[in-house]
């Protein structure tokens, strides 16, 4: 089921997948260039109703409108406040998610908005190469029991460029920003995919 929204930032879109027995809902958005369609999140909205969580997959309003860069971090937060009395109404404790802005936006918000936690697919720590731009505050400052899943390539930030911090960190190995492996690695795509939901059920059962 799709549901429009209307936000400050522009029409929004939720595209439902509920699971028939819900004690969670996550609402999770998409990255700075890319739509709900990435190969996380799709696995992710596959697998989650049937442990008994409802998965909202979240289009930022610049991506309804056709847009092919997304805007200022701001606008992507007022975006995302537009879109949460949608994802509260089931009266369920609602996790806070994305992937790359979309996980940086989770994470600025998540406490204003009384998440139960966070999802960071591909956080994006800095910039490719640029190491010094740092971007753990975000990640540190979320405030709720976050899980954050890095590919183990990740230009943006691989697993051991983490600081110590209040978090839970799962890596995927070989996997890129996009959770790609290559041909030659020991894992395939679909094992790559696997580790992700995996995990995602596992933590998913401490929250609810």
């Amino acid at each position: 089921m799709t549901e429009i929204i209307e936000t400050d930032a522009g029409t929004a879109r939720i595209t439902w997948h509920r699971a028939k027995q819900a004690r969670l809902v996550l609402a999770v958005s998409h990255g700075a260039g890319g739509g709900i369609e990435a190969r996380d999140l799709q696995a992710l909205a596959t697998v989650l109703p049937a442990h008994g969580v409802t998965v909202a997959l979240v289009e930022q309003p610049w991506r309804v409108a056709g847009k092919k860069v997304a805007t200022a971090p701001k606008t992507l937060d007022v975006g995302w406040r537009g879109i949460w009395p949608a994802v509260a109404k089931p009266g369920l404790p609602v996790v806070s998610g994305g992937r790359s802005a979309g996980a940086r936006v989770a994470c600025r918000t998540a406490t204003e908005l009384g998440a139960a936690a966070v999802l960071a697919l591909s956080f994006p720590l800095h910039p490719p190469g640029k190491p010094e731009k740092s971007r753990a505050g975000e990640l540190l400052g979320a405030g709720v029991p976050t899980l954050v899943v890095q590919g183990g390539n990740d230009p943006f930030g691989k697993p051991a460029e983490f600081p110590e911090g209040d978090f839970e960190l799962v890596e995927v190995p070989y996997g890129d920003h996009g959770f790609a492996v290559p041909k030659r690695a020991e894992i395939g795509q679909d094992q790559a995919l696997e580790i992700i939901t995996g995990r995602v059920v596992e933590w998913t059962r401490t929250l609810g």
